[in-house]
């Protein structure tokens, strides 16, 4: 499968968004946000919460970076990033199960559950703006 495929504007631009919110929300779990983002931390994971915050926070912003800045390596990052979505979701379901408030939004479990419905969204806006997906079917064929 190839590492890089052309993208369109449409494509660069959601890129760069998600890239940029990746960035972002990597800075939070590092600073202001960090406590609410300990409420995502199952309890059944075996290392402190501060701990797993802290180390989600850094690969948040290496993988934004990289997403960002390593042309060559786009669909690998994109790839990336869409199993770190896909491996942080227990911690999604576990805040919802527990009743868990976060954010000052994350408050009711309505509020929680539609919030799980957007990782499947995010999984797809990687996969298709990194060029990930068409670099799958085109290694298939």
């Amino acid at each position: 499968m190839k590492n890089y495929i052309e993208t369109s504007t449409l494509q660069k631009v959601f890129r760069i968004i998600l890239a940029v919110f990746m960035i972002y929300a990597g800075f939070s779990h590092l600073t202001f946000n960090r406590i609410e983002f300990q409420s995502q931390v199952p309890d059944w994971v075996p290392l402190s919460k501060d701990l797993v915050v802290i180390l989600s926070g850094i690969i948040e912003m290496i993988l934004g970076l990289t997403l960002l800045f390593w042309k060559k390596q786009r669909v690998n990052i994109g790839w990336l990033l869409a199993l770190f979505f896909v491996l942080i979701f227990p911690g999604n379901v576990a805040q919802y199960l527990d009743g868990k408030d976060a954010f000052g939004v994350m408050d009711s479990d309505r509020a929680r559950l539609i919030r799980l419905f957007f990782q499947p969204l995010l999984i797809a806006w990687v996969l298709w703006s990194s060029g990930a997906w068409k670099a799958w079917r085109i290694s298939k064929k």
